[in-house]
Order: structure tokens, then sequence, then C-alpha cells
């Protein structure tokens, strides 16, 4: 492989936790409670746990339980991600990256199976801005790693799915992004094993560059 590969795009997706934020303690705090509640081990449940709508990862884990408890026990789930952003940081090269989104006016947008309210918070936490586009656990009726969040994020920015790249860490993220048609840069040591088209450490290694009509290259080191 080439030192620098070159994506060219008109629009990226990013993905919140793992791509944008580091939560893994906090994720795993909660989750690994979760999974002592329910007798389950919490290292099995945190192999699964990213990417996924909290409902979705609960489904997969207790294929047997009803659905509407599920969706219950994740709206506690939430409340408690809320309260809890104790070591919630930015990933290495993320506040730089977002700010050459907003200088160079990229179109860009947030896709994350948080709902507004922890997304909110971990951003926030992170000292990160969120972007003017967002789309939530409120704004889809499926988690990934069905397509619908990132097609939906693509429609709002008014790109062509094809001309859009999204950014992952997570299997789940990983699988959305193909489905919906999209090349995809993973983030971290999760995304390697998931057949992204590129992966990277962190952000560090991605720089943007605007060209005319529009067109982006990022250069992934």
């Amino acid at each position: 492989m080439p030192a620098t590969t070159v994506l060219t795009a008109r629009a990226l997706l990013l993905d919140m936790d793992g791509t944008l934020v580091n939560s893994d303690a906090a994720v795993e705090r909660v989750w690994r409670r979760w999974a002592e509640r329910n007798g389950l081990d919490g290292t099995e449940v945190m192999r699964v746990v990213h990417g996924r709508q909290g409902y979705a990862t609960m489904a997969v884990l207790l294929p047997d339980r009803p659905m509407a408890q599920n969706h219950a026990d994740n709206a506690r789930m939430l409340e408690e991600e809320t309260a809890d952003v104790d070591g919630v940081v930015p990933i290495p090269g993320a506040p730089e990256f977002l700010a050459s989104l907003t200088a160079g006016g990229v179109p860009h947008a947030l896709v994350t199976s948080a709902n507004v309210s922890l997304s909110t918070a971990r951003m926030t936490a992170a000292g990160l801005a969120l972007p003017d586009v967002r789309v939530t656990a409120e704004s889809v009726g499926a988690s990934k790693p069905d397509p619908e969040g990132f097609l939906k994020g693509a429609a709002e920015l008014g790109i062509a799915p094809e001309n859009c790249v999204v950014f992952e860490d997570s299997e789940a993220g990983i699988q959305a992004g193909r489905a919906a048609g999209m090349r995809v840069v993973g983030i971290g040591s999760r995304a390697a094993a998931h057949g992204p088209d590129v992966v990277v450490p962190d952000l560090r290694s991605v720089r943007v560059e605007t060209g005319e009509g529009g067109l982006v290259r990022l250069h992934i080191a």
C-alpha cells in the first residue's frame, strides 16, 4: 500500500463513540452493571455492545426476551449513560478534524446510536462541537447495522450515498456504512477486523483538503 491513501467525497458521515469520542470506560461501567443484573458474562456483553442501540444489543444477548422489555430497559440505560461521563475524552485528533471540516465548509453529519441527550452529554464532556446535522436514535426506526441512519444523514446533507465516506469504529457501524453503499474509514483497533476501506489508529492520521466544486480529498496516512 502507498504511504498515503487518498479518498474523494462530497460529504462525511461521522459515528460518535469510538470515532470522535472515547467513551469506552463509561460504556463498560454501565453495560457490565447491566450484565450482572441479567446474569450475563460482562466480557461477552462487551463483545457485542459497540455500535448498536441498546435495545438491539439486548435483543442479541437475550433473544427470547420481549422487545418491549428491551426498549424499557434501554430507556433506563440511556439515563445511566447520560449521567456517567467520567473519563469521556476526545479521540486524538478529533478537535482538529472537526474544526477543519467547519473551516473548509465540508458537509458532514453525526450519525450515532446514542439519543440526543447522550450524544450532547458525551460530545460536551469531550469538548467537541456538535455538527449542525445530527442523526440520533430518535431519528431512525432501525439500529446499526441497518443502513437507515447513514442513508438519512446523506439525504439531509443532499449528497448521494456513493459520494459519502463514513467514519466508524464498530462492526455494526462498518456493516451499516457498507450496506448504505458508502466507503468506510475505520478508526482504531476494533475496526480493523471488519473490512473498512482503510484503517487509522485515530483522527490524527486524516487530513482534509477541499477542492473546487465541493470535492473533498481525505489524505489518510
